[in-house]
């Protein structure tokens, strides 16, 4: 089976609030879904609904095949979630979760041992295992949170914020584990860390007021961003009017834009009115006319700004309708 996570018209409502809007989307074996949105927006409504922890309003979802409503015991079985928060029981160490875990999951014995040994190896919290939960650092208990996902080997990993709380390095090491498991597992990463998004995922949807905004590939979204394929070109100040003359009329060119003039430089954006990429064109107009140029690049766009797009022409659309 290629679709292990189905969504189809999702809702909850709390009372008079929409938390989430019939939201549907299929996420198949081997890819990372990033799953984007404000503060509020209901990401983690839609992840306790799909997990099975919260039943929806309407809508249904099946993991693996199995509807989270009929068959709830073999969706928990397919499924790791790592919950907001990561809750766990603080007096315990991290060794004694793990292993209360495994028993849960049915396992004992050596196959319990080598489980335990794994995911400890994997997310790297050997030298806090006898320490109580409680004393952890924010990062660690994240650690620990996600090596209870990970011990019973599942299709669906489903991850709220997993590289909350960790430093740098820590990040790197746990999107790479990420990366590493992606081929054989159907994975949703709920993240605030749009930097994660292109780091890790294959695809990414955006979400805000509960309802679904936006859905594609990283570089899909990233090339909703006006200035994806723009030409940044740094030059000395006093070639700025040889360069906009003799660039003028190049293919696709829409506007050529002063982002900084300083110390005698200037640092121009061009850009095409409808995206394409015109890198070719001006590079080709910049050699045949000689013109004076010190450094170009393209800019392929910015996840930001993409989201601060998509989500604020929500809320303009919400304050419309009130």
């Amino acid at each position: 089976m290629s679709e292990m996570i189905q969504l189809d018209g999702l809702t909850k409502l709390f009372g008079q609030l929409t938390a989430v809007d019939n939201i549907s989307l299929n996420v198949d074996r081997g890819q990372v879904l990033g799953f984007l949105g404000p503060n509020g927006a209901g990401k983690s409504t839609t992840m306790k609904m799909a997990t099975g922890f919260l039943e929806p309003t309407a809508g249904t979802a099946r993991i693996a095949g199995f509807d989270i409503i009929t068959h709830p015991v073999e969706v928990k079985k397919c499924v790791g979630y790592l919950p907001e928060g990561a809750p766990t029981y603080g007096d315990m160490t991290p060794l004694s979760f793990l292993d209360f875990i495994a028993e849960i999951r049915g396992f004992n014995g050596s196959e319990k041992k080598r489980r335990i040994g794994e995911v400890i190896e994997k997310v790297r919290i050997t030298d806090v295992l006898t320490q109580s939960i409680d004393t952890l650092s924010k990062g660690y208990k994240r650690r620990v949170g996600l090596a209870q996902a990970m011990l019973h080997d599942p299709d669906v990993l489903i991850l709220d914020e997993p590289t909350d709380g960790l430093d740098p390095n820590q990040k790197h090491h746990v999107r790479a584990l990420i990366s590493e498991m992606a081929a054989e597992k159907a994975i949703i990463v709920s993240t605030h860390i749009l930097e994660e998004v292109e780091a890790v995922c294959s695809r990414a949807v955006i979400i805000a007021h509960g309802r679904l905004l936006a859905d594609g590939t990283p570089e899909e979204l990233l090339a909703r961003d006006p200035n994806h394929n723009a030409v940044v070109i740094h030059a000395r100040t006093e070639h700025r009017a040889t360069l906009e003359s003799g660039l003028a009329g190049v293919g696709d060119i829409s506007e050529i834009k002063d982002l900084r003039t300083t110390d005698g430089e200037v640092r121009l954006r061009v850009t095409a009115a409808n995206g394409s990429s015109i890198i070719t064109d001006v590079s080709a107009r910049i050699r045949d006319k000689n013109l004076s140029v010190d450094e170009l690049y393209v800019e392929k766009g910015a996840m930001d700004e993409v989201f601060r797009q998509i989500t604020k022409l929500d809320a303009g659309e919400e304050q419309s309708h009130a």
